[in-house]
């Protein structure tokens, strides 16, 4: 049994409270057991100079811990280290994966994905709830007439797995995480796509037979994560 007696393919309890940022676009807290991660989206006219004239938008994301998210505390500058980089980049490339960009026209969106309280799966967590703050945005620009269309192409989510001995356990709480041997980030759409797959070996290797249930754990805790996020946007 797990240490919150979850099964093995079970995900945490998640929430998610919408429009809790008054002036930005679109924004959300999405909670997945104690890990709580405030994600806004930002549409704004203009694009990178690469994609000047082309008539396409763009997608960019940051990411960072907040100094009490964490004991001992974060430096309040943690988002210029690689780790966060690492994680940001994730997140962007993860997103871009919903739009068609020409849809978008030539605006920019920014996610902000700033950890409230990390208890392992905030990456994962930021892109599922970063998701839903660009519904909000995109429906928002729609109704003030910014977007003429719906550039959303994709529903996207996340969520992590790890290897503790012979186990394969669905979305790990720090301290699961911390012990794993090996653990995976798994983003997909709705589809069923793949975006994504980050996985190492910390302390055990593991062979195709075990990589791929952890594709079909992962895989089927992410329809799940579907289903709870087509809740929340249906009452958008």
């Amino acid at each position: 049994m797990r240490i919150d007696q979850r099964n093995n393919n079970e995900l945490r309890e998640i929430k998610i409270e919408k429009s809790p940022m008054e002036f930005s676009s679109g924004s959300v807290i999405i909670s997945t057991g104690k890990t709580k991660v405030l994600c806004s989206a930002s549409i704004e006219k203009g694009v990178p100079k690469f994609l000047t004239g082309q008539n396409e938008g763009w997608l960019t994301a940051e990411y960072s811990m907040l100094p009490g998210s964490t004991a001992p505390r974060t430096n309040r500058g943690n988002n210029k280290k690689g780790r966060s980089q690492e994680i940001q980049r994730l997140i962007g490339r993860s997103l871009r994966a919903a739009l068609d960009f020409t849809k978008l026209g030539e605006n920019t969106v920014m996610i902000d994905c700033d950890i409230l309280q990390a208890d392992g799966g905030t990456r994962t967590a930021a892109i599922t709830g970063g998701y839903i703050a660009l519904h909000i945005a995109i429906k928002k620009c729609q109704k003030e007439n910014m977007l003429k269309e719906n550039p959303i192409i994709n529903k996207i989510a996340a969520t992590s797995i790890g290897l503790i001995g012979n186990d394969v356990l669905l979305d790990l709480c720090y301290e699961e995480d911390y012990k794993a041997g090996a653990d995976f980030n798994l983003v997909m759409t709705d589809n069923g796509n793949i975006i994504e797959i980050q996985g190492a070996a910390e302390k055990q290797t593991f062979d195709v037979k075990t990589l791929n249930k952890v594709l079909e754990i992962g895989s089927s805790g992410i329809k799940e994560i579907f289903e709870i996020q087509d809740q929340i946007i249906s009452d958008i």
